[in-house]
């Protein structure tokens, strides 16, 4: 189990790392899943890309790793509204190629995965 952990904390990291740096790279796409009743969607983007790096920078740091789990669940649940808007329109998984399944089957609950996942980091190892 423990190399799991491992496993996954690399993984994670590095997988929030690339997604964060997406949001500067490719902000189009983030854009385009923003629910309209948000403001500031530009700002939004590349604020969240900030923390997805910064976040994923310190879950890998021993020291920072508690605080970065936790940072990281709140962003998980900030950017749900966004899975939610992605979920339910049809025609903006159409616009981005994305199946109807995959918005609402697998990306939604893929996020409580996340949120899991980074509760699990963010407990101190005692054994090390």
């Amino acid at each position: 189990m423990k190399r799991f952990k491992s496993i996954s904390l690399v993984v994670l990291s590095l997988g929030y790392i690339y997604v964060g740096i997406q949001h500067f790279y490719n902000p189009s796409f983030f854009l385009s899943i923003m629910p309209p009743y948000l403001p500031y969607h530009l700002p939004l983007v590349y604020i969240s890309g900030a923390f997805e790096i910064i976040l994923g920078l310190g879950l890998i740091l021993k020291k920072s790793r508690k605080y970065a789990a936790w940072g990281l669940i709140a962003l998980l649940l900030a950017v749900y509204p966004a899975n939610i808007y992605l979920a339910f329109n049809e025609e903006l998984q159409q616009a981005i190629d994305i199946s109807a399944f995959l918005a609402s089957w697998i990306r939604l609950p893929l996020q409580f995965v996340l949120i899991g996942f980074a509760y699990w980091h963010s407990i101190v190892d005692t054994n090390n």
